[in-house]
């Protein structure tokens, strides 16, 4: 501080130790509400006695339904669930989708475990704070904070495909956070932990809310996620308020960053750099939507694409195809 400056007021430390602990609340209010839904999975190689990889999950449901990564759980069809109050269950794969890096969990609950409930992703905002929950290391339980850094990023899956829609974080973590709730000052789960990028600081990813939330109903409904396949990667991307006034769109849109060579996009003549308002007359404001759209209802089914181009709107007609692993 200059020599010439004034002191700091006593209001003035006043009111920074009140934003402190405002801050400090918050994210203490998160960690007593969810921090007990947060669990340890550990994969199970070659029966109960054999440990394989360890990652983080959270109870989303009364009835015993967890959700954590597809890397976490690596092929297994049972695993070893480690709650906040020391005891362990074995839990079923319900569903395990790698091009989401997503799996469904199902056990029975110890008495008293509470379950978190997944947000709504699309309503984040960058800087907008949240926590992350996981067991990092070995570490149980260990908390970080952080703030939304950026979204609509996409991030390629294990299975080589990307996964749109990816929050970047700054909320540190570290192996085994993978699976672990990134939570807002609400207590809403708003994303799966998913990844790192090694040797950078502050460059995290979690898998939003609503794509989990899809996920999850595709693997009560089929045991795994069915859905129709363009071939293209796209990222959400904000309108003009004139345009997205003009077309209906709203605020935001999909702009295509890749056109999969011989997919059902390419043949329709979809190119790299379009905007994607809408499929059959419905809005795609974020590519979480597109992802909804694009459900087992559409495979094989003729389906209007109302792109952006040059500033005019033009329509192609796919054929979405089922995607497959």
């Amino acid at each position: 501080m200059p020599l010439d400056s004034p002191s700091p007021t006593p209001a003035a430390l006043d009111d920074d130790g009140a934003l402190l602990d405002a801050y400090s609340r918050a994210v203490v209010s998160v960690v007593d509400r969810v921090g007990p839904a947060v669990v340890r999975v550990e994969r199970l190689t070659n029966g109960r006695d054999a440990p394989g990889g360890v990652g983080s999950g959270v109870v989303i449901a009364g009835d015993g339904l967890v959700l954590t990564n597809s890397h976490v759980v690596g092929g297994a069809r049972r695993v070893r669930l480690s709650f906040a109050d020391g005891s362990s269950r074995e839990a079923r794969v319900l569903g395990d989708d790698p091009d989401t890096d997503l799996a469904l969990l199902s056990c029975d609950l110890p008495g008293g475990i509470p379950f978190a409930r997944l947000g709504d992703s699309r309503a984040l905002k960058r800087g907008q704070l949240v926590v992350a929950i996981g067991n990092p290391l070995g570490f149980e339980s260990t908390v970080t904070a952080g703030v939304v850094s950026a979204l609509g990023r996409s991030l390629r899956a294990a299975s080589g495909r990307l996964i749109d829609d990816v929050i970047q974080t700054d909320a540190a973590l570290n192996p085994g956070n993978s699976g672990g709730p990134l939570v807002s000052s609400t207590a809403e789960v708003v994303g799966i932990n998913t990844a790192m990028i090694q040797r950078a600081q502050g460059i995290c990813f979690a898998v939003a809310s609503n794509t989990a939330v899809f996920a999850v109903s595709e693997f009560i409904a089929h045991g795994r996620v069915r859905r129709a396949h363009i071939g293209i990667a796209a990222e959400t991307v904000p309108l003009p308020r004139r345009i997205g006034l003009a077309t209906g769109a709203g605020a935001r849109a999909i702009r295509v960053s890749f056109i999969e060579p011989g997919s059902p996009a390419d043949a329709a003549g979809v190119l790299a750099g379009d905007l994607l308002l809408s499929v059959d007359g419905v809005a795609t404001p974020g590519a979480d939507a597109l992802i909804r759209l694009l459900n087992s209802e559409r495979i094989g089914k003729a389906t209007t694409l109302a792109l952006l181009r040059g500033g005019k709107i033009e329509h192609r007609t796919v054929v979405p195809v089922e995607r497959r692993r």
